[in-house]
């Protein structure tokens, strides 16, 4: 296996709207400081890959479109998933591990704002049982929340200190939505209040990958990915146990999260009873500082929320603030599909 670190990350001012932006609008700025900060030009990327859903846009292909971000010459080895950013991490990886690149570039973008998320999330559901009857994202992880309550594993008040703490975690973080003291508010769907839940936003993030010395040359203090891994789970959820999250604990064995321990968690968790789940799952205890940037519950851009926990995770070994961080992105109702990776840095490598 090929070393490979993240060595550049860069993410927008998350809004609650950008009406005045286009996708490519929102995307140059963040293309142009993540390459800014590793000194390479285009034409000096081997591997360029994107996530979004053409579903947020209201058009197909929509994603050619913002392509024009990254420019049209020189000519690109280019692909994209139509998933969050942290799977196109994942293509790019691989895409490294094969040898047929050096360096990649990721990245992803989401604008929320022009239509009802919580109808157009609908569309990720089973066409032929679930669909039709047209559960919003809210209402499906208010289904996991009180199933949680009635396990015993947590109750609204726990619920509420978990969206405190990540929002004023968020205070330090000049990219967040929303910090500081959010109030819990009225019940969204019960039991789920408004601080429960993640702002609607617009936003878009970008790492730059590397291998070997490549990534030694790029950045003074390299993320490296000691292990990454995704997988998902029964598409249905009236086979699912909504209190657990066997996929994000499977992924994070396969990619070594339970060989020594981590000393932070960027967890992508929209509602805060999802952070419940992940711990339990992923064994996370008080020790571990979970979501020092706020997590999804401070900004939650779709298709960019999970890239941005990676590139969370790895701007804190970056700077020195940690040694050894877990990184996890979620996709699909309840934690249906889960990706889990595990950073170090140089000192942690040696």
């Amino acid at each position: 296996m090929r070393d490979v670190a993240i060595v550049a990350f860069a993410q927008s001012v998350h809004r609650r709207r950008t009406d005045e932006l286009s996708e490519v609008d929102l995307l140059m700025p963040v293309l142009h400081e993540v390459l800014g900060a590793t000194g390479l030009k285009a034409n000096e990327i081997g591997f360029t890959c994107s996530g979004s859903a053409d579903y947020l846009a209201g058009r197909a292909f929509s994603f050619t479109m913002a392509l024009d971000g990254v420019g049209a010459h020189p000519p690109i080895s280019e692909s994209h998933v139509e998933m969050d950013g942290a799977w196109a991490l994942y293509e790019a990886w691989v895409k490294i591990q094969t040898g047929e690149a050096d360096t990649a570039l990721v990245y992803s973008y989401g604008k929320s704002s022009p239509g009802r998320v919580r109808d157009v999330l609908t569309r990720q559901l089973d066409p032929y049982y679930l669909a039709p009857l047209w559960p919003d994202s809210v209402a499906l992880a208010a289904l996991q929340a009180q199933a949680l309550i009635d396990a015993g594993d947590t109750d609204e008040g726990a619920l509420a200190e978990i969206g405190a703490r990540n929002r004023t975690a968020a205070v330090d973080n000049p990219y967040a939505q929303l910090t500081g003291d959010v109030p819990a508010g009225d019940h969204l769907v019960h039991p789920l209040r408004t601080g429960d839940c993640p702002p609607i936003g617009d936003g878009a993030a970008a790492v730059v990958l590397a291998a070997g010395g490549t990534a030694r040359a790029l950045c003074e203090r390299p993320a490296w990915i000691r292990g990454i891994d995704h997988r998902i789970e029964a598409h249905s959820l009236g086979v699912r146990d909504l209190t657990d999250s066997p996929s994000a604990r499977l992924a994070a064995e396969h990619a070594g999260a339970f060989e020594r321990p981590v000393d932070t968690a960027e967890l992508h968790a929209p509602f805060t009873s999802q952070e419940v789940v992940l711990r339990k799952a992923l064994g996370l205890g008080d020790e571990v500082s979970v979501n020092p940037s706020g997590g999804a519950l401070a900004a939650n851009p779709i298709m960019a929320a999970g890239l941005i926990r990676l590139g969370e995770a790895a701007a804190r070994i970056h700077r020195g603030e940690s040694d050894r961080a877990l990184a996890h992105a979620t996709s699909g109702p309840c934690l249906q599909q889960n990706l889990v990776a595990v950073l170090e840095g140089e000192s942690a490598h040696a």
